[in-house]
């Protein structure tokens, strides 16, 4: 009969955990300098790598920018409504429109564009770098002297970055817009009190630290799927764990979080 086998003590599970943990986020921050490296390399940028960079950057963005357009103009409506009713309803209605753009432009737009270019884009390209290190598909580029890094994952962290900015910056536009076509409807009578009020919101402080946010943002749904599927997961010599692949995505969201509270607090501190 096979043997039981007993559970390990609770401080190993603690080691071996914290070490999973430890080496992740190393092949991250390495993966990371790495591929910045790359991209601020002119070398990188053969004919080959920019046929590949161009191909990502197309079909990362155009299939999901309608779309997410079209959602986040919805989603102004529907939060400008919202808010502009309540605070009606408490004579605060001369601040609703400026917490619609604080809540909106500056804190779901950037979060959701993320997300949304992270379950579109950057997790199916990181499951499909895991399939090519299955298959020997990177073993074979680097035996034929190529770098997979340079051939398969830049292309696909660039074109990650640069849909998660585009969706975000498009869409926040289009909130601003939508935001007072719902508070002042189709007239120019209120451009100027809402031109007060963008600046106003907009100070150098929290438009700096919306761009650095926004830049944070793509570049972890961009990079930390792609790192979990570029590299083996678990303990080396045992086969990879059921829950592994969910590591990955509690690490980017882990960090989204983290994002998010930093900004709150250089903003409103």
């Amino acid at each position: 009969m096979t043997a039981l086998r007993h559970p390990l003590p609770l401080h190993e599970r603690l080691v071996r955990t914290a070490r999973r943990w430890a080496l992740a986020w190393s092949r991250i921050f390495y993966l990371g300098a790495v591929v910045l490296v790359l991209m601020l390399s002119p070398s990188s940028y053969s004919r080959g790598t920019r046929w590949r960079l161009a191909r990502h950057m197309y079909h990362d963005t155009a299939p999901i920018l309608l779309g997410f357009t079209v959602l986040a103009a919805l989603l102004a409506l529907v939060i400008t409504r919202i808010v502009v009713v309540t605070a009606w309803s408490y004579g605060l209605s001369r601040y609703a429109l400026e917490m619609v753009i604080r809540v909106l432009v500056l804190e779901l737009i950037p979060l959701t564009a993320a997300l949304f270019v992270a379950m579109r884009a950057t997790i199916p390209n990181g499951t499909q770098l895991a399939l090519m290190r299955q298959s020997g598909h990177l073993q074979a580029l680097q035996a034929r002297g190529a770098d997979p890094v340079r051939m398969e994952l830049m292309p696909r962290v660039v074109a990650g970055i640069y849909a998660s900015v585009t969706l975000a910056a498009l869409s926040c536009v289009v909130a601003l817009v939508m935001a007072y076509l719902g508070v002042y409807g189709f007239t120019t009578a209120g451009i100027a009190g809402y031109t007060r009020m963008f600046g106003h919101v907009f100070t150098p402080q929290i438009t700096l630290v919306f761009a650095l946010k926004t830049l944070f943002f793509s570049m972890a749904v961009a990079l930390i799927p792609l790192a979990s599927g570029l590299y083996e997961t678990g303990d080396p010599g045992h086969a990879q764990q059921p829950g592994s692949e969910l590591g990955g995505l509690a690490r980017m969201f882990a960090v989204l979080l983290l994002i998010e509270v930093l900004s709150l607090m250089s903003n409103y501190y």
